[in-house]
């Protein structure tokens, strides 16, 4: 270490010295020599592609001392620059509980591909269950089975439920029928029942002939409800209580239950003929004396849903409230089932994602993208282009009919009018079908939702052609000088984008409205057909206007 090094480093300017040091090696020869406290305020110093460079050359000593030492996000930018084969050797000199901060999935199935089990075991051990099914959805098939046999079993069943149906019927057909029968036993019950609802007939068959009498009971009693009714997501594994239980009762009564139940911070209270009268929470249970009755500190004024209400409304009650879980009644008000948050959540996702996809024109797909076969996508997107090409065949029967009525000039006007027109109806029709999906609007709603878009679309007509008019003569005109936009001319242009605005703005608002009054699916059925009206319109009024004003 040379004295220029060695004053920096009693100054305590290691960024002095890491502007000092030039080469990786160098750099780690000097973390050699250095003192425990200074070794990671260098490390800081040094540009985190450099110490990549260097943390492969140290010994695991050093290497365990720098990453304990970093902090999660300087840890990360770090391994991004430290090659997978690199990284796999750091993994197997350092302890778990380092090893699995910088173990991600492609350093695993290197591991898993050398068959170096002692090292995988225990950190797939400490991993939590999202991270493993990703690292289970890029795995190679013949290794499923050994890794899921790696796997404590209450970790592989908790694994089990977020890997895709694809990746799950692989594993279930290379897993024997005790190992499945484990799956099976450990799964919540509304778990199983998506698993029956998603897996081929012959695999259902082997699933179901692998739990007992009572389960496949339930399973077939969930199965009835309809595919988008509450009942089709709840689960009945929830913790009940009786109104004259004690506090301490109810403790017991959690004690004893709580071990197969999906969530027992919320817990609910019916009368002896299964009817919902109540709910307590744990926070309730631990701030009250153990010799009070439920009867005494549960809320009767209980928000629950029916067994068919839609599920999207379910969920939607459960992010309004902010609830952990909602009761499920039946007709008579008899609890038959929760709703969790997590179940609620994969609702309100699912429902985005095909709000989206439809709106896009695309027929939703529950397979993820890339894992959705090129055919199905064609499939997936082809109905509605081949509609919309054509109900286009109108705009062309209009631009044929007007084309020598109307100057080069106006012609080239048209892109621009129809493409204002239809982000404007865009907008319109985007915010109202997000305010119905929400609960915001509903049908009743109409006049007020009219009044609202008709002051807007005034306003953006407005703006929109005074700067058309300020474009086409400002830069069209005086900038480029085509002769053709003259005032008149200019004037008509922008007397048409602003009746086409208005209009676009009326047609995306009332679409969606008009399409949910007639029990439709607003985001599937308007906003494609929302473009192709508009173009027709705009193209109408703007040829209409040029005929009548310019001859």
């Amino acid at each position: 270490m040379d004295e220029e090094i060695r004053k920096l480093l009693q100054d305590k300017d290691y960024e002095g010295v890491a502007d000092r040091v030039k080469k990786p090696e160098d750099a780690a020869t000097l973390l050699r020599e250095m003192g425990k406290e200074e070794i990671l305020p260098f490390c800081r110093a040094l540009d985190r592609d450099v110490l990549a460079e260097v943390l492969v050359l140290l010994d695991a000593d050093l290497q365990q001392t720098v990453l304990e030492g970093l902090r999660d996000d300087e840890l990360e930018e770090v391994m991004e620059d430290v090659s997978v084969d690199d990284t796999v050797d750091i993994i197997e000199e350092i302890p778990d509980s380092i090893a699995r901060r910088i173990a991600e999935r492609d350093e695993i199935l290197a591991l898993l591909k050398e068959r170096k089990f002692s090292v995988l075991k225990p950190l797939l051990a400490s991993m939590n269950e999202i991270d493993l099914a990703d690292v289970f959805e890029n795995a190679e098939e013949e290794d499923l089975p050994v890794l899921f046999r790696i796997l404590p079993k209450d970790l592989a069943a908790d694994m089990f439920v977020e890997i895709e149906p694809d990746t799950q019927e692989k594993l279930l057909k290379k897993l024997s029928d005790k190992e499945v029968k484990g799956v099976m036993d450990a799964l919540f019950l509304d778990d199983t029942v998506d698993l029956v609802e998603e897996m081929p007939s012959s695999v259902v068959k082997r699933l179901l002939a692998l739990t007992d009498s009572e389960t496949r009971a339930y399973i077939n009693e969930l199965l009835k409800y309809p595919k988008d009714s509450a009942g089709s997501i709840m689960t009945i594994e929830f913790v009940r209580f009786f109104p004259e239980m004690t506090v301490k009762e109810a403790f017991d009564h959690i004690r004893e239950q709580a071990i197969d139940k999906e969530t027992i911070y919320t817990c609910y209270v019916t009368d002896r003929a299964n009817r919902l009268i109540g709910m307590v929470t744990a926070k309730d249970l631990m701030l009250n004396a153990t010799d009070r009755k439920i009867s005494e500190i549960m809320e009767d004024n209980v928000i629950y849903v029916h067994t068919h209400d839609d599920k999207e409304e379910v969920a939607r009650t459960i992010s309004d409230y902010g609830f952990l879980a909602i009761p499920v009644v039946d007709e008579e008000r008899r609890l038959v089932g929760i709703v969790t948050v997590d179940d609620a959540m994969e609702v309100i996702e699912e429902e985005n994602t095909e709000d989206i996809e439809a709106m896009a024109g695309v027929i939703h797909e529950s397979k993820p993208y890339l894992k959705t076969g090129v055919f199905t996508v064609w499939k997936n997107r082809v109905p509605w282009l081949l509609i919309l090409l054509v109900s286009a065949t109108f705009t062309g029967l209009i631009l044929n009919n007007f084309e020598a009525m109307l100057s080069t000039a106006m012609l080239a006007c048209v892109p621009m009018l129809m493409d204002t027109g239809g982000n404007s109806g865009s907008q319109a029709s985007v915010t109202v079908i997000r305010s119905l999906a929400l609960g915001e609007l509903s049908t009743k709603d109409t006049a007020r939702v009219l009044w609202k878009e008709f002051r807007v679309s005034l306003l953006c007509a407005a703006t929109l052609a005074a700067a058309c008019f300020a474009k086409l003569q400002l830069i069209d005109r005086l900038l480029f000088g085509f002769e053709g936009y003259t005032v008149k001319p200019c004037l008509v242009v922008s007397l048409a984008l602003f009746c086409t605005v208005v209009m676009a703005k009326f047609v995306g608002c009332m679409l969606p409205l008009f399409v949910k009054k007639i029990k439709l699916d607003p985001a599937a059925v308007a906003s494609p057909f929302i473009t192709t009206i508009v173009d027709a319109l705009s193209l109408l009024i703007f040829c209409g206007l040029s005929v009548a004003i310019l001859g």
